[in-house]
């Protein structure tokens, strides 16, 4: 009997293997040691970065470096042997000549030269050609720069996004003009026009100072690159020869437009590209992932402000926004992304998953009322 109730009796089911869960309160831990992990292989790269970069700066100018101070000094011996310099008449004449320098291109301190300045304030560019000698002229320098600093980055920013929004709306306009199916303009068609109206401005930046300042076309290109970076090392500065400042307004006009419109154009695609790339990555959130209290109750009150949104205001064509561009801009992926947490929110929370659905219904009962 024993032996037939063993041979009659169904096998068992055999039991699947699960891929091991993570506990809720690792989850966060879990990505906080990504995000170390991210910040150190950041930090890593960087210092590698500029390894490399001090390796490659030493092999190329060491050598010219070497072979110039030689230069000078057999030029040093040339002169105290003509004129019975000793080293201290030598060190005297060195330090009239450098300050004397800056004097070159007129008053630096009277409103052309002192708008010059300003301009170098506010964009960080610093050339270092003029400084302010006394100590009220360096305390409100630094007053100045305060205040003037993060004013001049905010006006950029916008200003970028209200030309990166212009430039796409040219774009569509043209692709609708020459007949395409396709008239959504892409983050490649933008980074394109983006990288070429760069490289359009600092070739006219660089004609144009070739010609006034006597530059080879390279030396101009590699002055419109450095200004316009704001890295500033101020071995060419323009409007220094004798006397443009006070002489040649329209070049002088000319040059703060160019520095002012160029750091424009570079800020509106520094804007289209590293901007947007952050965006894109701070909201990318893991499927499955858990969410803490307090992100629970932002994405509950983003999902109560989403609800208010889309029921006080009509549907436009693209599903929440009257402006066809805004869904290609910053802003707009933020929006996205507050209301797409809803959804994560009720698969986190069934308490915040009623919370909206009693909104929803709320809001429904009175529109149609």
């Amino acid at each position: 009997m024993i032996k037939v109730w063993m041979l009659s009796r169904p096998p068992e089911p055999q039991q699947q293997l699960r891929p091991p869960t993570i506990p809720p309160l690792c989850a966060p831990l879990m990505r906080m040691e990504e995000k170390n992990l991210r910040s150190l292989c950041l930090i890593l790269s960087i210092v590698l970065y500029l390894l490399i970069g001090a390796a490659v700066f030493d092999a190329l100018e060491s050598d010219s470096e070497s072979a110039k101070t030689e230069a000078l000094e057999e030029k040093l011996e040339e002169l105290k042997m003509k004129y019975g310099f000793s080293e201290g008449d030598y060190r005297e004449v060195e330090r009239v000549v450098l300050q004397a320098a800056p004097h070159r291109a007129g008053r630096q301190w009277k409103f052309a030269g002192s708008f010059y300045f300003a301009i170098t304030v506010i964009t960080t560019i610093g050339y270092g050609h003029a400084a302010p000698r006394t100590d009220a002229g360096k305390t409100f320098c630094m007053f100045y720069a305060v205040l003037g600093i993060p004013l001049t980055l905010v006006m950029f920013q916008s200003l970028g996004e209200r030309i990166n929004t212009f430039v796409r709306y040219l774009l569509r306009r043209a692709k609708r003009g020459l007949g395409l199916q396709k008239s959504e303009v892409s983050m490649g068609n933008m980074v394109l026009v983006g990288l070429l109206s760069c490289m359009s401005t600092l070739c006219i930046g660089a004609a144009t100072f070739s010609h006034f300042e006597d530059w080879s076309f390279f030396h101009a290109y590699y002055y419109c690159f450095v200004t316009l970076t704001t890295i500033g090392l101020g071995d060419f500065v323009a409007l220094q020869k004798n006397n443009t400042l006070q002489e040649q307004t329209p070049y002088v006009a000319f040059s703060f437009m160019y520095i002012l419109v160029g750091l424009t154009v570079i800020g509106a695609f520094l804007n289209l590209v590293v901007l947007r790339f952050l965006t894109e990555h701070r909201h990318d959130v893991p499927e499955g992932s858990e969410v803490s209290e307090p992100s629970r109750l932002r994405m509950l009150l983003s999902c109560v402000c989403c609800d208010r949104d889309s029921s006080e205001s009509p549907p436009p064509p693209h599903g929440g926004h009257s402006n066809p561009v805004f869904y290609s801009s910053i802003s707009y992926r933020v929006e996205r992304a507050s209301c797409s947490s809803c959804a994560a929110s009720s698969q986190a929370s069934p308490r915040s998953a009623a919370v909206c659905t009693g909104r929803r219904k709320t809001r429904a009962r009175r529109k149609s009322m």
